[in-house]
């Protein structure tokens, strides 16, 4: 099999549809946004995603994978005081799981964050136990800065997320 085409195109209406069984997939949303523990009806998803699509101060994108809608990523909490904004990703498709997807699309928007943007810094937080979102991260550039402690309530159980950036100055260039 051939490398994948990895793409970041404006989500669209349609797109919604996916999110249906994914956020009803209790392993899919494991570490995601804490709002997905709770979307469970169709009715409760298309007023987030409908939300999402009228969000002028948040990039969201879709992810596609040759072609295939399988999730969405951005830059939330943009600061032009700071020239600071928050990555997030969320893969839903479970079958593009631990290919290097994460890494790849984490480049592109750390691209969108320092050419286009013209952001300072990008963080993110993450959960200690997604252990491939940490690895995707680093791969990308993101170095770790600290531990928002018992930050998350999952499963019954806390767990830290850890606090993690990239720097104009610590980017190359190279997606």
């Amino acid at each position: 099999m051939g490398r994948r085409v990895i793409q970041l195109k404006p989500l669209q209406k349609e797109n919604v549809n996916s999110f249906y069984q994914w956020l009803n997939d209790p392993k899919v949303i494991q570490y995601s946004l804490s709002l997905f523990q709770k979307l469970n009806t169709e009715e409760e998803i298309d007023f987030w995603f409908k939300g999402v699509l009228r969000d002028a101060k948040t990039l969201s994108l879709g992810i596609y994978a040759d072609e295939i809608f399988i999730g969405y990523a951005g830059i939330s909490n943009f600061s032009s005081t700071n020239r600071s904004g928050e990555y997030y990703i969320f893969i839903g498709d479970k079958t593009y799981w631990g290919q290097g997807v994460g890494t790849e699309v984490t480049k592109q928007i750390i691209k969108i964050a320092f050419e286009e943007k013209e952001l300072e810094r990008l963080m993110l937080t993450v959960s200690v136990p997604n252990k491939g979102g940490v690895i995707a991260y680093t791969k990308a550039g993101f170095k770790e800065e600290g531990i928002l402690r018992n930050a998350a309530l999952r499963d019954g159980a806390f767990h830290d997320k850890i606090i993690m950036s990239i720097l104009k100055t610590e980017y190359n260039g190279q997606t």
